[in-house]
């Protein structure tokens, strides 16, 4: 279960996002006003901050300044300014994303999934990628699983690679094609489907029953994300 904060100093907003999100699944806490907000960051450690620019104490831009200094966790701003120097402001300040009052609440709950999703993928650092018990390691074209040194052809790596960066995306057979070699050629799509099947009998304990790489009937394949 993700936690949210909820910072606004206008007690009917906090309460109805409260109530909300919390139907939705999250578990939520709140707070009143910029210094509380930060506060219980500090202790609470959410997974994802709602917070209003213009509070009592500490505003939203101050908290940023003050918070980003030791949490890289995602922020949203929710923001009744309609100026968009002060959107890019929280923006460049290291919010995330921000929702203009007043907002729907399926399009708040619509946005935190975003960011949430963006935060959960992993992150190219130095060229690795980590999904699970598999990693990849781009420079040196190196693959663990399970940190069991794995051989792979070329086109078996850079078809892992491709997967592994978006962990959870369906990509069709003609859309790897086209990113390992560019371009598709009619007929040959299905070179893919041997490249898959070599890929799992190298990283798959049971390729039969694959734990990573998946198939997407009548579509294509995907990299498991969790």
């Amino acid at each position: 279960m993700k936690t949210i904060l909820v910072a606004d100093d206008k007690a009917n907003i906090r309460n109805l996002v409260r109530d909300y999100l919390e139907a939705e699944g999250f578990h939520v806490f709140v707070a009143s006003n910029g210094r509380e907000a930060l506060y219980a960051a500090r202790s609470e450690k959410p997974d994802l901050i709602l917070l209003d620019i213009m509070m009592p104490e500490m505003s939203g831009y101050e908290f940023i300044k003050a918070y980003r200094k030791e949490s890289e966790t995602p922020i949203i701003l929710l923001t009744a300014k309609l100026d968009e120097t002060d959107k890019v402001l929280g923006l460049e300040l290291g919010a995330d994303d921000y929702v203009t009052k007043p907002f729907g609440m399926k399009e708040l709950v619509a946005r935190i999934n975003a960011v949430l999703r963006r935060i959960g993928r992993p992150v190219a650092e130095a060229g690795i990628l980590s999904v699970g018990d598999v990693r990849i390691e781009k420079e040196s074209r190196a693959v663990f699983v399970d940190d069991n040194t794995v051989n792979l052809t070329p086109s078996e790596f850079d078809l892992l690679y491709v997967l592994m960066s978006a962990p959870g995306k369906v990509f069709s057979r003609s859309e790897l094609l086209l990113k390992l070699q560019g371009t598709t050629f009619e007929g040959v799509e299905r070179t893919i489907d041997v490249h898959i099947r070599n890929l799992r009998t190298k990283i798959e304990k049971d390729p039969s029953n694959p734990k990573y790489v998946e198939t997407v009937f009548g579509v294509g394949y995907r990299f498991r994300a969790d």
